[in-house]
């Protein structure tokens, strides 16, 4: 193998092994869903008049939001989402009305303080 090639082999080896550590390190830096009021999937008696979600990193009030819906897609009428200020991880949304029994999907999409959008989604039931 002549010196170009060599070289050549090299690069590619040194380009592959940042490839792997690029792609498979953690995103230790993103805000997940750490758990929420109603918690994901429960079934819960009463209607809540709140939801609270809590994530893994603080998050930035500005560029953060819940959506909440029917299970057949029809939007829920809710408050702003805020943000707990003894609590930057935390926000609460303010249910606009009584939820009837039925399920409910909770949207949510946050920006952590350190500009890392994230989004995703959950169910909850309200038990008849």
């Amino acid at each position: 193998m002549n010196i170009r090639a060599k070289s050549f082999v090299a690069a590619l080896a040194v380009a592959a092994a940042f490839n792997v550590s690029a792609f498979n390190a953690p995103a230790w830096a993103h805000a997940f869903l750490d758990h929420a009021v109603p918690a994901v999937g429960s079934s819960v008696q009463g209607a809540p008049r709140e939801l609270t979600l809590n994530f893994t990193e603080n998050i930035a009030p500005a560029f953060s939001g819940v959506t909440l819906a029917s299970a057949a897609g029809g939007a829920i009428a809710k408050g702003k989402a805020r943000v707990d200020p003894s609590s930057p991880a935390t926000l609460h949304v303010s249910i606009g009305r009584k939820l009837a029994p039925g399920t409910y999907v909770v949207r949510w999409h946050v920006v952590s303080v350190d500009t890392h959008h994230t989004s995703g989604s959950y169910k909850f039931t309200v038990a008849p």
